[in-house]
């Protein structure tokens, strides 16, 4: 599997090779982030875990594809700003860590302020 820089040249690259750069302002691939979410969420609307199962068996290469769109926006945005993905992630889970610390968390879906 490619890594992530790897992936974002590809994004970048076909985002390029069609000139849609002048499209791509920080708010416009912020909101096609979120309707790609959204997308991926339809999958799972309304169905209760046993419709889940069967739909993802199903749809499995439906999803896929929205998962797909759902890293493209976010490989262009974190490039575009000039975010290191990989060290922002990184970050996020020392800080998660201290949020969430397994004593406290573990089997448990508790916001970390009422841990």
């Amino acid at each position: 599997m490619p890594d992530i820089k790897n992936l974002t040249k590809k994004v970048i690259a076909f985002r390029d090779a069609r000139n849609w750069r002048q499209f791509h302002n920080p708010k416009d691939v912020a909101i096609s982030l979120a309707l790609e979410a959204a997308e991926l969420l339809e999958h799972f609307q309304w169905k209760n875990p046993e419709e889940i199962t069967r739909h993802v068996k199903a749809k499995k290469a439906d999803i896929s594809d929205e998962l797909a769109d759902v890293l493209y926006w976010v490989l262009l945005l974190g490039h575009d700003l000039a975010i290191d993905l990989p060290a922002a992630v990184a970050r996020k889970l020392k800080k998660n860590a201290k949020k969430y610390p397994v004593k406290k968390a573990r089997n448990k879906h508790t916001k970390y302020d009422r841990l």
